[in-house]
């Protein structure tokens, strides 16, 4: 979308973020990120209903969790499912809270989100599927996935190559406690906003690449990708689904080394 090519990334205020400490703050925070997402969709002509807002919790302790969920969120995302599973743990009594898995995930921790987790979003082995599907089958449940790919070709990064993506999909009919929602990225980590939104321009035209190759029925409707420093470029890139940790709760206490590049970014 060459029009909003000029659209900057905001990693300079990467760790600037004012901590959000009540629910007034939320309300505020979640107010100022979803009019950043209206502005995009306008930009882009699209309908900012079709762009889901994942708040992403990591690092953050259960209370500052239940400010959030007071101030509406109903689903968080969280890196470490370790992490994650003990939060969904404390917080059994918010009955209505759901949990996105958006980090790398080891095969032999697949049972901890088979137990609780409503979506992951890194999948990118079909051991870690065959895992995962094992898990839920006993757990008699089900899980929403998205695709992890590799769109800007980091070592350092996850995610399948690209060219790997279509053979990866045309494997999982075999796993059917998974249902494959679509794909998701990490873009560079950069100020330069071109190079960022190539990362999300490859994923869009893979995604549009792999309707056409695949069996009718395979929908692939969801695109995750964007976080705080660059959704409004995914969103006009097509993304449904953006990634926003320190918008929402603030900056973190520890560098962005300690998550960046092997981490989901938020």
């Amino acid at each position: 979308m060459s029009a909003h090519d000029a659209t900057p990334t905001r990693h300079a205020q990467h760790g600037l973020y004012p901590e959000a400490r009540t629910v007034q703050d939320f309300e505020r925070n979640l107010a100022a990120v979803q009019a950043r997402i209206e502005a995009a969709c306008r930009r882009a002509g699209r309908d900012a209903a079709g762009v889901r807002l994942l708040p992403v919790s990591k690092t953050q302790p259960a209370d500052c969790l239940r400010l959030a969920h007071s101030a509406g969120c109903r689903m968080l995302g969280e890196n470490k499912v370790q992490e994650a599973h003990g939060k969904w743990q404390a917080l059994q009594d918010l009955g209505d809270l759901q949990w996105s898995v958006i980090g790398h995930l080891q095969t032999n921790k697949a049972k901890l989100v088979a137990r609780f987790a409503s979506e992951f979003q890194a999948l990118d082995s079909l051991r870690l599927a065959e895992a995962l599907d094992r898990r839920l089958q006993a757990e008699g449940r089900s899980l929403d996935v998205f695709v992890q790919v590799n769109t800007s070709g980091e070592a350092s990064k996850y995610g399948l190559a690209p060219e790997d993506a279509a053979a990866f999909i045309r494997a999982l009919p075999a796993f059917p406690a998974l249902r494959l929602r679509g794909l998701m990225t990490l873009a560079l980590f950069s100020s330069d906003a071109e190079r960022v939104r190539q990362c999300f321009v490859r994923l869009r035209l893979l995604r549009e690449r792999l309707r056409q190759d695949q069996a009718a029925g395979l929908a692939l409707d969801e695109l995750s990708m964007g976080m705080s420093g660059d959704f409004e470029i995914a969103i006009e890139e097509g993304a449904t689904v953006v990634r926003v940790g320190q918008a929402i709760f603030g900056a973190r206490a520890l560098p962005d080394s300690h998550y960046w590049p092997g981490e989901a970014g938020t």
